[in-house]
């Protein structure tokens, strides 16, 4: 194969194609293998009969061309259009080879495959407590553009994160639910992580439930919220809010939203974990993280040696670090979970009246009474009618903020 030409066979017409290197094939670990002549074992099973005789058969030809096409994986243009039967045996044929350790090619072949199966590559993401596996794996994970469900609590993101762009870009744009707990987030972290989709209101669309948990966040961080349409649950457990009836009336009035007595389930994490096929790529990634690399030579060189230890003393201190909170803390600690009620309007306005002392039932009645009153009166006292707090009221430091992210222009800021 090292010297013939490669044709392939595009929408009726055949084409030369240059520059490919195929994978040369895998020798057989058998010392008996030198003689170019003999049988490639790769292409046979090998059995034994009722007598303990050794057999062998022959693989069919589909088995023979997906291991080729496995080792050439990342000379494939698209899997568009291809079953979704031959994907998975494609995908795990690949995942066999090692494939997704080579982090060269890795990025490309999981692209590969996520535009073609989306969210059969992988619909759930945990990374809870993960954060080594992250920060290692960026490039990769940033292929997962069809996730519903991403667990990123305690991987250390602060206010700056470079992965703050992709949750908030349209290729996440299926994501319904996200957990950034434990992430030291404050208020300007929380306004930077949502400032696309305030200002140019796209990103996070479906966006269901959000764990922010354990950050420093402060009543004021609510505001930043409003731009996520369906929001439904919220969990802000241990953070710098304080249960009462002020807190309570703020995420009435700007989410819609009313606290749960009991803890919901949703936020115990218990239904959160990686499905896909691309699960045990995953596992793959953290076990081949965390082995320690060896030494090939005692006498090699001092910076080689010094790269070593450190990653052996990063890793275990990784291994050995405790959760950001324990698990007798956080049951023991107070719940702030909020969802949308499911009762009707009079019954919601009861329910809110009873927990808050009739406060945010005369809110909602004033909010009734400000949208009929450009009805009555002169046309030159009338006012628009009242909406929620414009997300889109820019201040000096969050159009330079908006500015930051590559691809948006000032022009665009209204």
């Amino acid at each position: 194969m090292d010297n013939s030409t490669i044709y392939v066979r595009e929408k009726g017409s055949l084409r030369r194609v240059g520059g490919i290197i195929l994978a040369q094939p895998k020798l057989a670990s058998s010392c008996r293998r030198t003689n170019p002549f003999l049988l490639r074992k790769e292409h046979y099973i090998f059995t034994y009969n009722e007598e303990g005789s050794l057999r062998y058969t022959t693989k069919s030809l589909f088995d023979i061309t997906l291991l080729f096409v496995a080792d050439n994986i990342h000379h494939v243009d698209s899997l568009v259009g291809f079953p979704e039967q031959i994907g998975d045996k494609l995908f795990v044929a690949a995942e066999e080879s090692r494939v997704f350790l080579n982090p060269d090619i890795s990025p490309k072949v999981l692209k590969l495959f996520n535009d073609a199966y989306g969210e059969m590559v992988l619909g759930s993401l945990c990374l809870r407590n993960r954060f080594p596996l992250l920060h290692e794996r960026m490039e990769e994970i940033r292929t997962f553009h069809s996730l519903k469900s991403l667990d990123l609590y305690g991987c250390k993101l602060g206010d700056n994160h470079e992965l703050f762009q992709h949750l908030t870009s349209t290729s996440l744009a299926s994501l319904t639910q996200l957990f950034i707990g434990g992430n030291g987030l404050s208020d300007a972290g929380l306004q930077r992580l949502t400032a696309p989709i305030r200002i140019m209101r796209k990103g996070l669309d479906h966006l269901q439930l959000l764990d922010v948990s354990h950050n420093p966040l402060t009543d004021r961080a609510l505001r930043y919220l409003t731009c996520l349409p369906k929001l439904e649950k919220l969990d802000a457990s241990e953070t710098n809010m304080k249960l009462g009836t002020r807190l309570k009336e703020t995420i009435w009035s700007l989410l819609g939203l009313i606290h749960s007595e009991k803890p919901l389930d949703t936020f115990d994490h218990t239904g959160c974990k990686t499905e896909g096929w691309a699960e045990q790529v995953i596992n793959q990634w953290e076990i081949n993280g965390s082995q320690m690399p060896k030494q090939k030579k005692i006498e090699d060189s001092r910076i080689a040696a010094l790269r070593f230890f450190g990653r052996q003393k990063f890793v275990r201190d990784v291994l050995n670090a405790a959760p950001l909170v324990g698990d007798g803390e956080e049951a023991s600690s107070e719940k702030l979970h909020f969802c949308r009620p499911a009762t009707t309007n009079q019954e919601t306005e009861k329910q809110i009246s009873s927990t808050t002392n009739g406060h945010v039932k005369s809110l909602c009645c004033n909010v009734k009474k400000r949208k009929q009153e450009p009805e009555k009166g002169d046309a030159s006292n009338q006012t628009p009618p009242t909406k929620r707090p414009s997300p889109l009221a820019l201040t000096e430091e969050e159009i330079d903020l908006l500015n930051s992210y590559q691809g948006t222009h000032q022009s665009r800021i209204p």
